[in-house]
């Protein structure tokens, strides 16, 4: 079912042994350069593979018709299924490697289609359809119930039973780099009316997310068997919160504007072919869910994750450390799920995790976990606090997985934030 490329395969052209985007990676995204539009690569080391170049030279086997990667979005590459993403990946691992020396042997090609990454402009990668938000750590979950709820009795009653999620904005998704305003909104006011002002509670989540390959027909229904082949890649995402926004807001239907404002996903698209060896046990779950919620190969990707919180003086530290592996429900019962109502799916519907938290202190994936909302600040080098964020912070998510010498990464999903437009 996946191309995975041998872990012992090297490109012809030099590739940093710490980088991300070895040739046992190939992960999507759309460019331009100021003298070409918006056309699909694919990143090797510090370099962008113009695949629009190599499918013009006709060296990528791609379906006769309209070019599936001069366009600005993955959307017409997503939807041509596996058949075809197995192909394409497998062609581009002969091609780079230099075993079909087509590309490696032609001068003139390699300058149209190999790039230095410093002279492209990354663009999101998907036209997207709709963004829905699950919430599927069971060590967030837990540890959010017990700062409002009763802690003998954190997580809701339902919890366990399905992946809780909500329908979000997609006109908000932004990429990597895209500097957020502080929202404003309606705050709650003990024992009064609410006051209109800036978030003082502006918080990160470090999620993933994936992007829906091949869509679906209203009324149909998938079971996480299915649904995994319908999954076109990964991205890391940080889906920014106004803590007290929402605070006063989601009761009785859930988040609305403390979550619309702003999504940041990294520009780089990894496959699950990319990774598979990477391949580790999910975790028990108890009760055994629902049959339509049952997978017959469940499993996760051991995945490090990070945050690292900048302020505006240049101070830096990582304040979490966590692992997409925690996560209670899959990638596969997230979308099963979604489709059990019978709700289509579209190519480039967008779906994040939810935070992913660990069990340990330092794997909390928010502010929200980290300071206890604002009661525990942590204490920076620079000798500030935080509670929540400041005007001037950025945040850094990084994603990578390593087993020996093989490294997969994500690069990263960086966004600063700014004061709030009053």
């Amino acid at each position: 079912m996946y191309e995975i490329i041998d872990a012992s395969l090297h490109a012809f052209i030099d590739v940093e042994p710490d980088s991300d985007f070895p040739i046992q990676n190939l992960p999507y995204g759309i460019f331009s350069t100021p003298d070409g539009g918006l056309r699909a690569g694919t990143a090797l080391g510090s370099w962008v593979v113009d695949l629009h170049a190599l499918e013009r030279a006709g060296l990528l086997p791609t379906p006769s018709g309209p070019a599936l990667f001069g366009q600005g979005s993955l959307n017409a590459f997503a939807a041509a299924g596996r058949p075809v993403w197995n192909a394409v990946r497998a062609r581009l691992a002969a091609l780079l490697s230099g075993t079909d020396s087509r590309l490696r042997d032609d001068a003139g090609l390699r300058s149209r289609a190999l790039l230095p990454m410093q002279a492209c402009t990354l663009h999101l990668p998907f036209e997207i359809a709709s963004y829905t938000d699950f919430y599927s750590s069971e060590d967030h979950a837990t540890n959010v119930g017990k700062l409002f709820r009763d802690p003998a009795n954190a997580l809701t009653p339902n919890w366990k039973h399905l992946p809780i999620g909500y329908n979000g904005r997609a006109s908000s998704v932004v990429l990597s780099g895209h500097d957020v305003n502080r929202p404003m909104g309606q705050l709650p006011v003990a024992g009064g009316a609410p006051e209109w002002g800036p978030c003082s509670q502006l918080d990160f989540e470090l999620e993933t997310a994936f992007f829906v390959g091949p869509g679906t027909a209203l009324g149909s229904r998938l079971d996480p068997d299915a649904a995994i082949a319908r999954i076109f890649g990964m991205v890391l995402m940080n889906d920014w919160s106004a803590r007290d926004v929402q605070r006063w807001e989601y009761v009785p239907l859930g988040p609305f504007q403390a979550k619309a404002f702003a999504t940041s996903i990294s520009p780089w698209v990894v496959t699950l072919d990319a990774l598979q060896p990477f391949r580790v046990d999910a975790p028990q779950q108890d009760p055994v869910p629902l049959p339509y919620l049952r997978e017959t190969d469940r499993h996760a990707y051991d995945i490090e994750l990070s945050v690292e919180l900048g302020t505006p003086d240049g101070a830096s530290a990582t304040i979490t450390r966590s692992n997409f592996r925690h996560l209670y429900w899959t990638m596969a019962q997230q979308l099963a799920h979604h489709t059990s109502s019978g709700c289509n799916l579209r190519t480039g519907d967008l779906m994040g995790s939810g935070t992913i938290s660990g069990p340990s202190p330092e794997a909390r994936g928010c502010l929200l976990e980290l300071t206890e909302n604002g009661r525990q600040p942590l204490a920076l080098a620079d000798g500030s606090t935080r509670g929540f964020l400041q005007d001037g912070d950025e945040v850094v998510i990084r994603g990578h997985a390593r087993r020996g010498a093989l490294r997969v990464g994500f690069g990263s999903v960086r966004g600063r934030v700014l004061p709030a437009i009053p």
